[in-house]
């Protein structure tokens, strides 16, 4: 194999095959370069990153003020995220983005999943979680 085919010492728990800094890292604090996610898309998944690394703050920071709850509790003691799928990511259309996805999870050695489509609104510039679509499973 390659050098340039190998995977990242440090993966992105979002699966993207790049290494944590240089992908959603970058939006986390702390991060090398702290910048604001592009697309709903690289939210969803920096947001997915933010629980598995359990970065409450920045949680509560990308998520829409209109609907931001007081606060996130903490995982539950031996939760463990185990993958994120993403299954559709459309362009957005002006400043209103919306993502489907699945991210799967172990809990009380159960697995179990999270499927889910979610909503994303830009203001001045920066991308916010928003809500999920009801009806989701």
């Amino acid at each position: 194999m390659s050098a340039s085919r190998r995977p990242p010492a440090d993966p992105c728990p979002c699966g993207l095959p790049v290494a944590y800094a240089d992908c959603c890292g970058r939006y986390h604090p702390g991060g090398t370069l702290p910048l604001q996610a592009p697309t709903p898309e690289a939210l969803m998944r920096s947001r997915y990153t933010a629980f598995v690394k359990d970065l409450r703050p920045y949680l509560v920071e990308t998520w829409h003020p209109t609907t931001r709850p007081p606060g996130i509790e903490p995982p539950e003691p031996g939760l463990k995220w185990l993958g994120l799928t993403v299954k559709a990511a459309p362009p957005p259309a002006e400043n209103r983005g919306r993502v489907s996805f699945v991210a799967k999870f172990k809990i009380g050695g159960r697995a179990q999943r999270l499927e889910e489509t979610s909503d994303f609104v830009r203001e001045q510039d920066r991308w916010y979680y928003l809500a999920a679509v009801e009806g989701n499973t």
